[in-house]
């Protein structure tokens, strides 16, 4: 498959050589601190290296793709599909923007739109979905400036910081895409 291309971002495949950029956030509290409970703990080398070494091989269910600048294909972030349905046409998204610096820059809404157009009219997929914990609020905005919408909330689901917060599921649909 080509890569996804952008204005300013490139979604390209996963390398052995991105670990290393992937390991600068993989446990840097500032970057993880509003992702999956998978990096509550540190993330070794070795899983680092695991994940990869899945994603190039393909001995995953997960699909993904490096968020990469355009034209030099350097790394940024990552945006992947999981929990495919197929019979019913959906899959969930999970993104990050490992690079401090890109943050609120609008490199992910790219790369989400990047995404929607690839699942919605190369994978016919009907429905995307994501989770998004209540104090992410840059990550709210972005979902919804893609036009993702709120469908629910698990209350207190997520202890963050010495209290219960919810956790937001949002999602759209291949109609609202276009």
């Amino acid at each position: 498959m080509s890569y996804l291309t952008g204005e300013r971002v490139t979604l390209r495949e996963y390398r052995m050589e991105d670990i290393p950029a992937i390991r600068k956030w993989a446990n840097d509290n500032e970057i993880t601190d509003t992702l999956s409970e998978v990096f509550s703990f540190p993330h070794t080398y070795e899983n680092t290296e695991s994940f990869v070494r899945s994603m190039v091989e393909g001995k995953t269910d997960t699909k993904g793709f490096i968020i990469s600048e355009k034209e030099t294909l350097d790394y940024i972030g990552q945006i992947d599909l999981f929990k495919f349905d197929w019979r019913n046409r959906c899959a969930t998204i999970g993104i990050v923007i490992g690079r401090k610096e890109l943050l609120g820059q609008g490199y992910g809404r790219e790369a989400l739109r990047l995404i929607q157009e690839f699942a919605f009219k190369t994978l016919n997929l009907h429905r995307l979905e994501l989770q998004v914990m209540d104090f992410n609020e840059r990550g709210y905005r972005c979902y919804a400036s893609c036009g993702f919408k709120e469908e629910g909330r698990q209350r207190q689901r997520i202890f963050y910081k010495g209290q219960y917060r919810d956790m937001i599921t949002m999602s759209i649909l291949s109609h609202e895409y276009n």
